[in-house]
């Protein structure tokens, strides 16, 4: 059964050889399509790309440590963007989260159409040690699993097997999502690529598997019993307090004219669909307390 909370579980496997690991972020989508009211396709592109930054974020140094990943591919929902720290709390949002599309002939949700192919997956990863890194690589498909696993490859040269699947029931639920990453550890052997290849191509229908069994499942299939695990949940930095630094950022003069025509200044967060609203006392206390 889908986690109520979701999760990321490690381990080696394949003689400890391959690194694994395996998500259920089942109820870290359901938030996200509560928070942004996603249409269909874009809750599973959506949340495809928030399970692959959360696996990036779990190998983050500390805590405070943060992690973007945004995919920009032309396609029907505009941009993909995702923040994570490495406490595994994970935000995102797509441009254009209502655009729907038809699915696929093979019935399957558009993932490829929404994101479109036309673009970057661009990864910055701040650890906390002056230069934030910074990774960018070619679309393959939109389909997100190639993508991540062609960005893998190319800007950070470690080899990674992915497959990503989010479902979603008639009624617009999440009723599974989740990842699985293999990546081989330096050193590894031809025979061991080929078994990470072969093994990863046995999740197509990874969403199915998530629904079923959880990512106990896939652990079982590998046979990992004791897998190191952490939770994964949705959780936005935005504060009532960091949108008054913005309000006072634009100065007194630009604030009291958008309360004089407005009344009010709105304030709002497009990670977790937040608005954090000041009327005119709230910006003359806020100004007030500053002189």
């Amino acid at each position: 059964m889908p986690q109520t909370v979701s999760k990321i579980y490690k381990a080696l496997v394949f003689e400890d050889a391959v690194s694994l690991a395996v998500l259920d972020t089942t109820a870290l989508v359901n938030e996200a399509i509560a928070r942004h009211r996603l249409s269909p396709v874009a809750a599973a592109a959506l949340g495809r790309t928030m399970t692959a930054a959360a696996y990036m974020a779990s190998w983050l140094k500390e805590e405070t440590s943060s992690l973007s990943l945004s995919v920009a591919g032309g396609g029907a929902g505009g941009k993909l963007s995702v923040a994570a720290d490495g406490a595994l709390r994970v935000r995102g949002f797509a441009e254009h989260g209502q655009a729907d599309l038809p699915p696929r002939p093979d019935g399957k949700l558009d993932v490829g159409g929404f994101v479109g192919k036309n673009g970057t997956l661009t990864v910055i990863r701040d650890d906390g040690e002056g230069i934030p890194f910074v990774g960018t690589s070619a679309l393959v498909s939109g389909e997100i699993a190639e993508d991540v696993s062609a960005y893998f490859h190319t800007s950070e040269q470690r080899p990674t097997a992915v497959a990503l699947g989010v479902k979603i029931a008639p009624d617009g639920r999440c009723t599974g999502a989740g990842g699985v990453f293999l990546q081989p550890l330096p050193g590894a052997d031809d025979e061991t690529l080929t078994r990470t290849e072969q093994a990863i191509a046995a999740y197509k229908a990874l969403s199915s598997v998530i629904e079923r069994e959880g990512a106990e499942g896939v652990l079982r299939a590998f046979g990992v019993r004791d897998a190191a695990a952490r939770d994964v949940r949705f959780a936005c930095h935005c504060s009532r307090e960091r949108a008054a630094s913005a309000i006072l950022a634009m100065g007194r003069k630009e604030a009291e004219t958008i309360v004089s025509e407005d009344g009010k200044i709105v304030v709002h967060c497009a990670y977790c669909n937040t608005d954090h609203t000041f009327d005119g006392e709230d910006v003359a206390r806020l100004f007030g307390e500053r002189s």
